[in-house]
């Protein structure tokens, strides 16, 4: 059996026993593509842990950053302990070292920005409304792209205020929301989306022919709308994300409670956004000092 073959039986067991989502099953996918270009399509029993190392080495030769190499790697080390549990290869992984993640502190939006961006939608035209509800969810609630795009019907409580979300590794948390995107929520899906074709699908934002919307699509329209706002640093959807956790620690929230809404499974993770929030204070500081 090939490597090929062999990973779509891990795909199966991701799906069927780990509940991973279809954009995380594509990723996978991507990284296996790559290890195959590195090592060639051999046949699994002929696996070894020097091919992950030579991948890690394959990987650096194209200048690839170094967390893509890592998520690259976690991935075929994810595929190798499957295939010794199951006793395909018995191939030990004590030996293989990652390399040492460079610390990357995220773009962060400040509240006039955030402002800025969510005031400047023309609410008269439905799929600006719609991207604007878009928008004020995620940045009051911190949901991740993916959380955001299959974001169901059935998991609103507009009564209670909270957002239940099915996150990585299938981990259901809920998240509070506040009114302001709740009532965005609400006239989207009465006003705009009930005359939609899509309408009686569970997914909440559809696009005109009433499918689901597709992250390129989310990607390329928030960028637009930066520009638009006038806002200058490179923005992605996961921008706001970001800011939503940085605002809520500068903000007085505690770094545990912000794990929660986020759905990190280590602190941490979370923990990146305290240094957003002094290297900010810093800065203000230090403008400040130099008036």
């Amino acid at each position: 059996m090939r490597i090929s073959e062999s990973f779509e039986d891990y795909i199966t067991y991701l799906v069927v026993e780990k509940g991973d989502l279809k954009s995380t099953i594509d990723t996978y996918l991507d990284d296996l593509k790559s290890f195959i270009e590195a090592v060639g399509d051999k046949e699994v029993r002929e696996l070894k842990l020097d091919d992950i190392s030579f991948f890690m080495r394959y990987l650096s030769s194209k200048n690839l950053k170094t967390s893509s190499i890592i998520r690259k790697t976690t991935t075929i080390r994810g595929f190798y302990l499957f295939l010794n549990r199951e006793n395909v290869i018995d191939v030990p992984l004590t030996g293989l070292k990652l390399p040492k993640k460079e610390m990357h502190l995220p773009n962060v939006l400040t509240l006039e920005e955030v402002d800025s961006l969510l005031d400047g939608f023309n609410l008269d035209n439905n799929k600006e409304f719609r991207d604007k509800t878009m928008l004020e969810v995620m940045y009051a609630s911190g949901l991740r792209v993916s959380e955001l795009l299959s974001l169901e019907l059935g998991n609103i409580n507009f009564e209670a205020g909270y957002l239940k979300i099915k996150g990585k590794g299938n981990k259901e948390r809920i998240i509070p929301i506040g009114e302001y995107a709740l009532y965005y929520l609400k006239n989207y899906i009465q006003h705009i989306r009930k005359f939609n074709p899509g309408f009686k699908t569970k997914i909440v934002f559809l696009n005109r022919e009433g499918n689901p919307l597709s992250r390129q699509y989310f990607f390329k329209s928030i960028k637009q709308y930066a520009t638009r706002a006038g806002i200058t640093i490179d923005i992605s959807p996961h921008t706001l994300r970001h800011s939503f956790a940085t605002h809520l620690l500068e903000n007085g929230a505690n770094l545990k409670e912000v794990q929660e809404m986020l759905g990190h499974s280590k602190i941490e993770t979370t923990q990146i956004y305290t240094h957003v929030s002094t290297k900010r204070i810093l800065s203000a500081y230090d403008a400040f000092m130099k008036r």
